[in-house]
């Protein structure tokens, strides 16, 4: 009873945010809620606008939300509040060959799936010579089918980067490149990167335009892309290309930074929380104030729901209600402040007001979080409600058994 009735509340009294995409100060506001939770606050505020330019990058029109199109990779250097949004990709490897440029600008890319190396056949045949002409005419025969491959990608290159448009050339291949292909393209003044990731190759394509090709054969200027600048930058023995300055992308990267493993391990789960929390309002299109103020009124509410309960469900609505002050006590504990007299406060201004009052971690006095900017998603709050009373009477049931175990043994 205690639980519909919470849940039925928590429709009363949560905020519509109709077309949430577009009210920015909204989701950096539930973004900086999330965030503040796991890191400082002079380091949330910024990154809350990081996660809401992330995730308004590659919203489409009438497709959902997939958070996979946001790369969130890490440099082991310099400082978190360096942390940035690259609305384009970065790979986390570099060239393989050493004489291929390391920057270039104005850059068509080409992503493909096409094997550039030699491989051995799956039907296994012998080739007998008797002479070292006819093994280097063996050699060459085996070359050529690749090499034919990685001509008509030169020759392709040469047709739509002219000095009229002083376009340069960049190939991202899934699978491998063998060195005299490397050899090839590095000579034709092309950066090529072998075994990109399946997720980039996914990403890839929304972020630069084009299309992923899986044949060399028939190329058209369509496939192609196009970023203002592609260049490598190595970290130790670690490399990354930057593909940056693209036009209206659907897929971006955050690129955190950091001094050790654990600052960066931390900014990267506050980021995804980040995330998800800006996803979870638009597609609710919804919040709830935060800062304790659903479970004071929650609270509130079951104190008069429970009059007009009879019996032992009355016992279940009361402990319910009380249950739920468990949040505003954990912000007053850490605010350090006299928990009870201001618990006592904070309830009584609810019960007195009628509006949304929550807790501030800093003096522990009443506010007002939808003043604050402090906001909650509506999907969480309802998630919790429908829960926790299950985890509960689970946990219980456990209890119940190892008491049984225990008893059984003494007997």
């Amino acid at each position: 009873l205690a639980r519909e009735d919470a849940i039925k509340f928590l429709d009363e009294f949560k905020v519509p945010v109709p077309n949430a995409l577009n009210d920015r100060e909204k989701l950096v506001c539930v973004a900086r809620t999330s965030l503040r939770t796991k890191i400082a606050p002079s380091l949330a505020d910024p990154m809350a606008e990081v996660a809401v330019d992330a995730v308004r990058c590659i919203k489409r029109v009438d497709q959902p939300l997939d958070l996979n199109m946001v790369e969130v990779l890490h440099m082991k250097n310099k400082l978190t509040t360096d942390t940035r949004l690259i609305k384009g990709l970065v790979l986390d490897h570099g060239a393989r060959h050493p004489d291929m440029p390391k920057r270039l600008e104005n850059c068509y890319i080409l992503t493909c799936n096409v094997s550039l190396e030699y491989e051995k056949s799956e039907v296994n045949a012998g080739f007998f010579y008797s002479s070292a002409e006819q093994r280097d005419r063996l050699a060459d025969s085996e070359r050529r089918f690749t090499d034919e491959k990685v001509k008509k990608i030169i020759e392709f290159k040469n047709k739509v980067c002219t000095d009229e448009n002083k376009k340069s050339f960049v190939l991202i291949n899934q699978k491998g490149i063998d060195p005299p292909s490397l050899e090839m393209l590095a000579r034709a003044g092309i950066i090529a990167l072998r075994r990109a990731k399946r997720r980039n190759m996914e990403r890839l394509p929304l972020a630069v335009g084009g299309s992923a090709v899986n044949s060399v054969e028939e190329l058209v200027e369509e496939d192609l892309g196009h970023a203002d600048l592609v260049y490598e930058q190595a970290l130790e023995d670690d490399k990354f290309t930057f593909i940056e300055g693209v036009k209206n992308p659907f897929s971006c990267t955050v690129m955190i930074q950091g001094s050790t493993e654990h600052s960066i391990a931390q900014m990267k789960d506050a980021i995804k929380d980040g995330l998800r929390a800006v996803q979870n309002t638009i597609e609710d299109e919804a919040l709830v104030p935060g800062a304790g103020a659903f479970e004071v009124a929650a609270h509130v509410r079951l104190e008069e729901f429970k009059k007009t309960v009879e019996g032992k469900a009355r016992l279940g609505v009361e402990l319910f209600g009380k249950a739920l002050l468990t949040v505003p006590k954990t912000l007053l504990e850490n605010s350090g402040v006299d928990m009870q007299e201001k618990l006592i406060k904070v309830v009584a201004e609810r019960e007195s007001k009628g509006t949304p009052v929550g807790v501030s971690v800093a003096t522990g006095d009443p506010i007002d979080p939808t003043i604050e900017g402090i906001w909650d998603n509506y999907i969480v709050k309802k998630q919790m409600l429908g829960l926790a009373p299950v985890l509960a009477q689970q946990l219980l049931l456990v209890d119940e058994v190892i008491r049984a175990g225990k008893s059984a043994q003494g007997g």
